[in-house]
């Protein structure tokens, strides 16, 4: 019952403090296997976000803008008078006794009452099937984005996986466009979405406070890294329209790019665009040896000097600050998802040597073993001998160890000098996709006739010979 406003407040906080030893007794409970951590994350995180409205309704009260509160106190706990405290007392004692014989079956909360209904819920979690509960990122959408942009540059999927976050290596002057903004908010909402259904109790809004402020006090020293203080002269136009002019040491030399370029970069600058193509080439000539500000007014078209010169730069650096923000947010997400990242590229990856029909068993095979997996990966085995693990979890015996030779080790050069333990696996890797993958990149084709060969040069060798062999 919360008729009043004092009552109100109590059960409140009497929920603040329910919701409290909720959050511990879940915390407390070991989760069987990874789908269900994850669901105990959110269980939690719901919880918080209750705990959070909660004190923002109890702040509202304690505020009393409205002075409801104070009134309620004066009327119902204090009196001028002290004989008038005790009939107060009792008119509203029979209040609440009225109140509960008109609602006999009103709801008893007792103390053991630990809102149970949170604890069996199961929360709706959103994964795409390309990101299989949150193992794998799913990065197609920004993939096409970036090949056909005009930053981006043609590769595979998989490459792209391992190199998106490598900002740096996209040209400074492609980067004040409006396309590569864009970009970078599809990014930047992407991961934030990502990260929170993967790790809920991440406080992503407070990382990114610490980022603004130190940030902010970079930028203003001018010590962003990819955003150091550039020659305002040489980007004061869009990539669209940028012609620089260093390479060009005459008239004739900018005339044979063409009047439409010529247009493009004069109106980007403020300038005047019309004309002969002769006398556009003479224009922007003349910003070779002199600055934009110092051009004479006649050179400008109308209503365009004074923001040019006023407003330009000013809004410039506004655009490249907002942009450095964003790829520096972007660098912390990658940073908290770098395992995600790795895992992603190696999917990717092994999925150029597979079958739909393979890669639909094995995406079924990975759903059972995340509903089956268990947490006792966790605990610490003693494992002296360093034996492999069998299907069990444990070491193997060291009889069978012995007997399949798994202290042999045997390196591949074309998977990468990656290691395989045991005759049996090193023979069956020539079928595995970390071998044909190598093969494909050395344009060599995974035939029984290159099994058991693992030297790059050999391979070459022997794809030689054969080739002379079919045209003699």
């Amino acid at each position: 019952m919360a008729s009043t406003i004092l009552e109100a407040t109590r059960a409140k906080h009497e929920d603040l403090e329910r919701l409290e030893r909720l959050a511990v007794r879940e915390l407390q409970r070991e989760p069987a296997n990874a789908r269900e951590r994850l669901y105990q994350s959110h269980r939690v995180r719901h919880m918080l976000d209750l705990v959070i409205s909660t004190s923002g309704k109890l702040v509202e009260i304690y505020e009393d803008k409205d002075n409801a509160r104070k009134d309620e106190i004066s009327n119902h706990l204090s009196s001028q008078v002290q004989t008038e405290i005790f009939p107060k007392f009792y008119d509203r004692l029979k209040e609440i006794r009225d109140y509960h014989r008109r609602n006999p079956s009103a709801r008893f909360v007792s103390e053991t009452d630990d809102f149970e209904e949170l604890l069996k819920e199961e929360p709706a979690i959103e994964f795409t099937g390309e990101e299989a509960f949150g193992r794998y990122l799913d990065l197609h959408e920004l993939y096409n984005e970036f090949i056909n942009s005009k930053f981006g540059t043609p590769m595979e999927y998989s490459a792209f996986v391992g190199t998106f976050s490598q900002l740096e290596k996209i040209a400074h002057s492609l980067k004040t466009s409006r396309q590569y903004r864009e970009y970078l908010e599809h990014i930047l909402e992407y991961l934030t979405s990502f990260l929170y259904h993967t790790e809920p109790l991440q406080d992503i809004e407070k990382i990114f406070a610490k980022l603004e402020s130190e940030f902010e006090e970079q930028w203003a020293n001018g010590g962003v890294p990819g955003w150091e203080n550039k020659d305002p002269e040489k980007e004061s136009a869009p990539q669209e329209s940028v012609i620089d002019l260093d390479y060009y040491t005459t008239v004739e030399e900018l005339v044979e790019l063409g009047p439409e370029k010529l247009k493009e970069a004069l109106a980007a600058r403020g300038l005047k665009s019309g004309g002969t193509v002769q006398q556009r080439a003479e224009r922007l000539f003349l910003l070779k040896h002199t600055p934009l500000v110092q051009l004479d007014r006649k050179h400008f078209a109308k209503g365009s000097h004074g923001s040019v010169s006023n407003n330009g730069n000013s809004i410039k650096d506004d655009l490249k600050k907002e942009i450095a923000l964003m790829e520096i947010k972007m660098a912390r997400l990658c940073e908290l998802l770098d395992e995600v990242i790795v895992r992603t590229k190696e999917n990717a990856e092994k999925k150029l040597t597979l079958t739909y029909e393979e890669m639909e068993a094995e995406r079924e095979e990975e759903e059972v073993q995340a509903d089956s997996e268990s947490d006792d990966e966790d605990q610490q085995i003693y494992n002296p001998l360093k034996l492999p693990m069998g299907w069990d979890g444990k070491p193997i015996p060291y009889w069978l160890y012995k007997l399949h030779g798994l202290g042999q080790e045997f390196k591949c050069e074309i998977c990468g000098n990656h290691s395989y333990w045991g005759r049996r696996a090193y023979e069956r890797h020539f079928k595995e996709w970390r071998h044909q993958h190598g093969m494909r990149c050395l344009g060599i084709p995974n035939t029984k006739n290159f099994n058991e060969i693992t030297s790059i040069q050999v391979n070459h060798h022997i794809a030689l010979s054969t080739f002379f062999q079919l045209f003699q």
